[in-house]
């Protein structure tokens, strides 16, 4: 079973978390809750997983880490 990773923000508009996972078009959902977003996002994966060809699940990007940065503006 492959890990994947799946980057979570919080949309200041609406207040819903927000998860994406680069590498895996299509692979995106929303939730009210953390745990709602968990269970929603891991449908949305093995559901994309099941779509894709095995060559393209070769070339999912590995997770390496996150940088955060202080820019000014």
């Amino acid at each position: 079973m492959p890990k994947i990773t799946g980057y979570i923000e919080r949309d200041t508009e609406t207040g819903l978390y927000v998860a994406v996972v680069p590498g895996i078009p299509g692979a995106h959902t929303q939730a009210e809750t953390l745990d709602e977003l968990q269970n929603n996002l891991k449908e949305v994966v093995e559901l994309c997983l099941e779509e894709m060809d095995p060559e393209a699940r070769k070339q999912i990007p590995e997770f390496v880490g996150i940088q955060q940065l202080e820019v000014a503006g």
